[in-house]
């Protein structure tokens, strides 16, 4: 198969063409900082509000904490309104906040579309072009990449408008999540979505997201579709050497062998290591909790150690179980495929006549909400 020469966004190569999503309550500079060591990329931050970050709201200010040597510094902002985005866009040029910043129309969550943002807002694509003109016009030299699903359900597609109206304003590349907003996780990626996407979209590169597990999906989807490279989400969860094999496979090299469960309970220290010096033992560790589950899927970790693991709360608690492991197990053939959460479809909840318009520019009243990440 023909691999896709080296991603450029705006003046960074990204080689190989792999973007960690940001996902929230995941990526934080922790997670970013273990998934970093296992190959070059480009990971993206928890999504952050563009009124928090206006605001200066304390938890958003920790939330853009980078690492030293993390480069480039890449940040996803989420606003409905047009005039917030542009404040927030100038206030991490003027403040070097970041060196890359990527846009949220993606979110299916309801408490996030009953307001007209994420995936509800490309069907408005009045509203949706004055919003990333403000974010580009803003930026100067930092480049402003658009990521969103392909519609609000499958009888309000959105992608294609959406693509074109982002590479008008100047976009320097689009994401598409192959799911509809009402899919949420659940069922499969239209990787055909992408495909058209990137038809349609032809001056700035494509990137595809969805159901990419393993590196060889990562191939498989670029095969398919023709994009440029790939983002990818759920598949990393306890599992950051997913970026050391997708590296492999983009290289053509072999894809290294799965780790043995003693090399897993490694990774998973230096990850409590990592989000304890960014938030302290106590909360860092009760932070760790929900990743326990994903680093022992398909392992023959027993209910007991499970459950202990599920309730740590100190790094010595933490050592004292890693060693009742027997780090011999080699990585289990179960252990592929998804993770993460999936859930069921359902109906999208949006703003009372959100879609009886799709020019109306007008911003949803109390729409850009105060919490980053999701």
């Amino acid at each position: 198969m023909s691999v896709p020469s080296t991603l450029k966004i705006g003046p960074f190569a990204v080689d190989p063409p792999v973007v960690l999503a940001p996902m929230a309550g995941i990526t934080n500079v922790a997670f970013r900082q273990l998934c970093r060591q296992y190959g070059a990329g480009l990971y993206v931050c928890e999504m952050i509000t563009a009124r928090a970050l206006v605001e200066r709201d304390a938890m958003t200010m920790h939330m853009i904490t980078f690492d030293e040597g993390e480069s480039p510094r890449s940040m996803q902002l989420y606003g409905v309104d047009p005039r917030n985005v542009g404040e927030a866009t100038r206030m991490i040029v003027d403040e070097n906040l970041a060196d890359h910043m990527d846009m949220n129309f993606g979110c299916p969550v309801p408490k996030v579309t009953r307001k007209g943002g994420g995936a509800a807002l490309p069907y408005k694509r009045e509203l949706f072009r004055q919003i990333v003109r403000a974010a580009v016009r803003n930026a100067g030299d930092m480049p402003v990449t658009v990521k969103f699903r392909i519609g609000i359900d499958d009888d309000h597609l959105t992608y294609l408008d959406a693509g074109r109206i982002a590479q008008d304003e100047g976009a320097q590349a689009v994401a598409l999540h192959a799911r509809t907003a009402s899919q949420r996780y659940s069922g499969r990626a239209d990787w055909t979505a992408i495909a058209r996407l990137k038809e349609a979209v032809t001056s700035i590169p494509v990137l595809g997201n969805g159901d990419i597990f393993s590196a060889q999906d990562a191939l498989d989807m670029v095969a398919e579709t023709g994009c440029d490279g790939v983002v990818v989400g759920r598949g990393c969860l306890g599992r950051p050497w997913l970026f050391r094999d997708l590296q492999a496979a983009f290289r053509g090299e072999p894809i290294p062998d799965g780790p043995s469960l003693g090399e897993v309970a490694d990774v998973l220290r230096r990850h409590a290591q990592l989000l304890a010096a960014h938030d302290g033992e106590h909360k860092g560790l009760r932070d760790l909790r929900k990743h326990m589950a994903w680093y022992w899927h398909g392992f023959p970790v027993g209910g007991d150690t499970r459950r202990a693991f599920a309730m740590v709360s100190s790094l010595q608690e933490l050592d004292d179980l890693i060693g009742t492991l027997d780090r011999s197990v080699p990585f289990p053939e179960n252990a592929e495929g998804p993770r993460g959460r999936q859930g069921s479809s359902a109906k999208v909840v949006l703003p009372e006549g959100w879609l009886d318009d799709p020019e109306d520019a007008t911003v949803p009243s109390g729409a850009d909400v105060m919490h980053s990440g999701g």
